[in-house]
């Protein structure tokens, strides 16, 4: 068996420079990069005499590292297994903080021709207790001596092969980066908690996380006069409850309290309902019970914009109009790129003429324009993504993952009916997620707490800090970017799918409000009833 250690830049071969580029840049610090080659003759005898054969070790970022190969396989007997492993890993402290995060491609070449190979990417954090990532199944023994394309080539040929990990290590800016979350703490790490799933209440938690980190809501929410209240009954004083514990507990918090103030029963919690309508009822509630008090008109002001629907005549003056309150804009992913093609198309201009022309009061058949243009925008813009659709087609319902970007910045002032005396400028501070199809799924949501603040991802009980990557790119839908530059290498892989993990709802908050959005709670703003609770007796309620 032979070696040859050498670093990317050192390597002349095509093919070591195609397995870099099959590595996704998630754009994070790249601490080291390196490639790794290893020579393994007498293919036959080895395969025979040995369950697992290690290559000689190499050194990268400070550590040392070796290939670890399953001649005749490791779980299957008809597959090649292959794996990076760790040296150091194994011989660190197991309650110590020692990893490395590492992406790396592993292939096995044609010693004669490396345009002839098979490769899997991934991407691991290497620590105490998982040594050694790689493949089970990287390519089946029988396709080992047959040529595999054109070239009439084997992946082994005079009873000699390649094998070659390029090796990718990230500094770890979060701490967390691809953690395996055993004996993770939530407060600890982020200072966060999450909410307790009841089964099927993973939207309901998404939608309730986004709307606490809101300080100006939670505030609202919090004035609410609820002293004489029944909280399995009062939706705004269980609610109370839920923000109180989120605010003090070291625990995640449950919401058995809040779905039985919902009428909801125990089968209820275990059935997803749909979170627009949800959210609506939650907020209806609590404007009903905000009037006549100092709260009153507050969720109103937050989260309701206005819109105009009219009809204009083109040859005459008359124009019919109306004018209707939103909560959210309902935006089409089908058909568009992102969001401002939705907004572009949400207010497009259809023309009524010929057969379709408006029958104008007081004077007859005109042509026309239809259409809708905002001439209000709320602080905090719920923008909800039509990922789910009646397929006419088909006539079912279907989802949509199509890929479909969204900005961190975005400007509105080009959808308003007239031109803002200030710039409607707005900053992306929520992105609720859904993982699944039509028939079920899973439920999390992306927040910034803070403008120009750190992202963290909640996912009902456990909260993580998470990369910039994850909150964009991971939820755009449609393929994902690294597997469609992987299939471009390899032409004769298939297409990837597309992804089921997508954005469905974003929450924007307009720059000139931030400041009174964002001010801090204090304890005068909680009522004494709330706070004379132990937080031992809410967080347990059963």
């Amino acid at each position: 068996m032979l070696s040859q250690p050498l670093s990317a830049g050192g390597v002349s071969t095509a093919r070591v420079s195609v397995l870099a580029d099959m590595l996704p840049n998630i754009g994070l610090e790249v601490e080291e990069e390196f490639t790794f080659r290893w020579t393994l003759d007498k293919w036959t005898q080895t395969a025979r005499n040995q369950k697992k054969v290690y290559s000689p070790e190499f050194v990268c970022n400070g550590a040392k590292w070796r290939i670890l190969l399953f001649p005749a396989g490791n779980q299957q007997a008809d597959t090649l297994s292959v794996f990076l492993d760790s040296v150091d890993a194994p011989t660190m402290p197991k309650d110590g903080a020692w990893h490395i995060c590492v992406q790396f491609a592993l292939a096995i070449v044609n010693h004669k021709d490396e345009t002839v190979f098979r490769s899997s990417t991934a991407q691991h954090r290497f620590n105490p207790y998982e040594a050694d990532w790689g493949f089970n199944h990287l390519v089946k023994l029988s396709q080992l001596t047959t040529p595999i394309d054109a070239s009439g080539r084997a992946l082994i040929e005079d009873d000699q092969t390649l094998f070659i990990v390029h090796m990718r290590v990230l500094k770890d800016v979060t701490g967390y980066l691809w953690h395996n979350y055993v004996n993770y703490d939530s407060k600890k790490a982020t200072g966060l908690i999450g909410l307790k799933n009841q089964g099927a209440t993973c939207y309901m938690n998404s939608l309730l996380q986004s709307l606490y980190f809101i300080p100006y809501f939670r505030r609202a929410t919090y004035s609410i006069p609820t002293v004489q209240d029944d909280p399995s009954k009062s939706i705004p004083l269980a609610l109370q409850r839920v923000f109180y514990q989120l605010q003090l507990s070291e625990l995640p918090v449950g919401t058995t309290e809040l779905t039985k103030s919902f009428g909801w029963d125990a089968m209820d919690s275990f059935m997803q309902h749909d979170i627009q309508e949800f959210n609506r009822v939650l907020q209806d509630n609590l404007e009903n019970k905000m009037l006549g008090t100092k709260a009153e008109g507050a969720i109103s002001s937050l989260f309701v914009g206005k819109y105009k629907s009219y009809i204009k005549c083109i040859d005459v003056d008359y124009e019919s109009a109306r004018s209707e309150d939103f909560y959210d804009v309902q935006l089409n992913v089908k058909g568009n790129k992102n969001v401002t093609d939705s907004f572009k198309d949400y207010i497009s201009v259809e023309t009524l003429d010929g057969e379709n022309k408006y029958h104008a009061e007081g004077y007859g058949l005109q042509d026309a324009k239809k259409g809708v243009v905002f001439t209000f925008l709320p602080p905090v813009l719920f923008l909800q993504l039509k990922r789910f659709e009646f397929d006419m087609e088909h006539g079912r319902m279907v989802k949509i993952n199509d890929r479909y970007e969204y900005a961190e910045e975005i400007n509105l002032d080009d959808f308003l009916e007239q031109k803002p005396v200030t710039p409607q400028n707005y900053w992306l501070y929520g992105v609720l997620v859904h993982s699944g199809d039509l028939t079920g799924g899973h439920y999390t949501s992306f927040l910034r707490p803070q403008k120009d603040g750190k992202w963290f991802k909640f996912d009902d009980e456990r909260v993580t800090p998470c990369l910039r990557s994850e909150v964009f790119e991971d939820n755009f839908g449609g393929e994902s970017l690294a597997a469609l530059q992987a299939q471009k290498i390899n032409v004769t892989a298939p297409r990837p799918p597309k992804r089921l993990t997508n954005a469905y709802m974003l929450v924007y908050i307009r720059h000139d409000d931030t400041e009174s959005i964002f001010a801090p709670i204090s304890d005068a703003d909680v009522q004494e009833h709330l706070s004379s609770v132990p937080l031992t007796i809410i967080v347990f309620v059963r």
